[in-house]
């Protein structure tokens, strides 16, 4: 199990750190290192970040770096769709969930991989249109919804090109949409996962919870003296590696499907 304790950590060194990231390590521990069943893992993981980027986006609230506006135009279609995106994973079996995961973390890793855009200058958030962040904020939320992850590799790019922010602000405006949007999916998934009697881990959330907060309080430390480039290149790696190895271990049980698998999807 100290595996899985070293992983939570990791989970919020990256958020302190980046961001972002957080999220799209904690569904491939909960699986590979605790042995969660796959749809409790995603569930789990959107608590579980939910609380890590709620106690770090305090300090940037206290700070005054985060910009409500976007809060609203970006956060609250975050919502709306991640609750349709938990609604929606009861269609899904857990397997389907974590290949798109996979795609996903290979999304994030290309994203990752490109030089960050200089911001254009004399732009505000004020004009940007509300639409196109509000519809971005939908489909993030919507990939929440069904694979757990907070997104933060998605919001903080759209808040800066779409909404026009700058990094200092993006930052914690980010893991404020994240804990709400996180927040709202886990809510969702506590009645499908009832529905499918599955339990969940209450003790495990807690405990990945407090490990993750204070790795992310130590990521916000070390971060000042590290390169955010080299940051990124790094775990974009990481997350190359870790979306080839959900995919080679979950492709052979979507081709060969279980019959028990097919029936709870049906379910």
């Amino acid at each position: 199990m100290i595996f899985a304790w070293i992983g939570a950590a990791l989970i919020g060194l990256s958020l302190g750190l980046l961001g972002s990231g957080g999220s799209i390590l904690t569904v491939p521990v909960l699986v590979y290192l605790v042995g969660e069943p796959e749809k409790l893992a995603i569930a789990e993981s959107l608590a579980i970040v939910g609380g890590i980027s709620l106690i770090g986006s305090i300090p940037y609230a206290l700070k005054r770096q985060i910009d409500w506006r976007s809060v609203l135009w970006f956060g609250v279609p975050g919502v709306v769709g991640t609750f349709l995106g938990a609604a929606l994973s009861v269609y899904l079996s857990g397997v389907v969930q974590l290949l798109l995961f996979a795609v996903v973390m290979l999304l994030a890793a290309v994203m990752m991989f490109r030089p960050a855009k200089a911001q254009p200058q004399g732009e505000s958030a004020h004009t940007r249109s509300p639409l196109k962040i509000g519809a971005e904020g939908l489909g993030v939320g919507a990939l929440t919804g069904l694979v757990g992850v907070g997104g933060g590799f998605l919001i903080i790019p759209a808040l800066v090109l779409l909404g026009g922010l700058p990094m200092s602000l993006a930052v914690g405006t980010s893991l404020l949409i994240i804990a709400a949007k996180s927040f709202a999916g886990f809510a969702k998934y506590v009645n499908v996962l009832a529905e499918q009697n599955l339990s969940i881990n209450w003790t495990l959330i807690a405990i990945f919870t407090v490990i993750g907060i204070l790795g992310s309080f130590l990521g916000a430390r070390v971060g000042k003296n590290i390169s955010n480039d080299s940051l990124k290149r790094g775990f974009a790696g990481f997350l190359v590696v870790m979306g080839l190895y959900v995919l080679a271990t979950n492709v052979p049980k979507v081709l060969n499907p279980s019959p028990v698998a097919e029936v709870q999807v049906r379910h």
